[in-house]
């Protein structure tokens, strides 16, 4: 009895954890169904979306979120401060409303949308993005998704309608962590129908991959039969595993520069027994690498604290502003050997 008590106690604060804690009276419920009547105009503290919620519009440091479980919406503020909810259209009215009381001036500037990966939240990308606005006066959109509650494809449609708003921002970059980079990879392949002339937003400059899986995660796919995996990091999981042979004939290999981070030793061992060759933990140095990169690197990271790793920002930051991962002042041709690898 005590040991039954005891789960549902746990179960309990898991719950409270990840949907927050009961509605005051008064309170929208996180469920989407009204409860009373609270005005829009006095900000409610949330945490900011964790595995059910998912971004869908960028102005400035606003955006609004939808409920990967009831569908309804909520606008929130840069402190993660909640303004409205309810439908779409009626956080979009209450943010224009917002723009009309504070006078905020239109979006524009170099951007870099950035997407964390499986398992993850916004918050781990936090630190990359605080660098880069600080040090390359960019201009950052830290893009929160439901990662282990939808499929890579739904992601990428979500990914599509941030990027179509992102209006007066006049160059777009990505930065990506781990599966975030398969789902730019699939935004990009929809967004491309040769017969039809349609091509990506010319507004893409450069793109930077942080222990991308290019092709497929070995652990995933070892795991794929594992209940806990299953259910923990859902069909986003069995995609980047089992289902990757069906999965990757929906990606694309960006048609502009983009260069490649991989964490590794260089010893031909990596941090992972259980994995061939060099690896950052996670991924293999091999499943990183994709045709095409106009620049590769290895750094002794893992692949966990790739996203908050100080050589790593500066790396991020140095393709960002000059497509390659050395200083300028370093740079030198490419061999033709060292394409080869690159390319591999």
């Amino acid at each position: 009895m005590y040991r039954r008590q005891s789960t549902s106690t746990a179960a309990a604060a898991l719950v409270l954890l990840l949907v927050g804690a009961p509605q005051l009276p008064g309170q929208q419920a996180e469920s989407g169904r009204p409860a009373l009547p609270l005005p829009d105009r006095l900000p409610m503290p949330t945490l900011g979306g964790m595995q059910f919620w998912a971004d869908e519009l960028f102005f400035h440091e606003w955006r609004i979120q939808r409920n990967v479980v009831t569908g309804h919406c909520r606008l929130l503020d840069g402190s993660d401060c909640r303004h409205a909810w309810g439908s779409f259209r009626r956080c979009v009215e209450r943010l224009d409303e917002i723009k009309r009381e504070r006078r905020l001036p239109p979006m524009r500037g170099k951007g870099v949308v950035v997407l964390h990966g499986l398992g993850r939240s916004r918050k781990n990308m936090a630190p990359l993005c605080r660098y880069l606005e600080r040090e390359g006066g960019y201009v950052t959109f830290n893009v929160g998704y439901p990662s282990t509650r939808r499929g890579i494809a739904e992601h990428a449609r979500a990914l599509a309608g941030i990027v179509e708003r992102l209006d007066g921002i006049e160059e777009i970059n990505f930065v990506a962590h781990s599966m975030g980079n398969i789902v730019i990879r699939h935004y990009l392949a929809d967004q491309t129908d040769e017969k039809n002339g349609r091509r990506p937003d010319r507004r893409f400059k450069r793109f930077v991959m942080l222990g991308p899986p290019n092709h497929g995660s070995i652990v995933a796919a070892r795991f794929a039969d594992d209940a806990a995996f299953k259910a923990i990091l859902g069909e986003a999981g069995q995609e980047l595993g089992r289902e990757w042979v069906w999965l990757e004939t929906d990606l694309a290999v960006p048609r502009f520069e983009f260069g490649i981070v991989a964490g590794g030793l260089a010893n031909g061992r990596g941090f992972n027994p259980l994995l061939d060759g060099d690896d950052d933990g996670v991924v293999t140095v091999a499943s990183t690498r994709l045709a095409g990169a106009a620049d590769f690197t290895l750094v002794p990271v893992l692949h966990t604290f790739m996203p908050i790793d100080g050589t790593i920002h500066e790396l991020t930051l140095r393709f960002l502003q000059n497509g390659c991962f050395v200083s300028p002042d370093q740079r030198r041709p490419v061999l033709e050997e060292e394409r080869a690898n690159i390319d591999d």
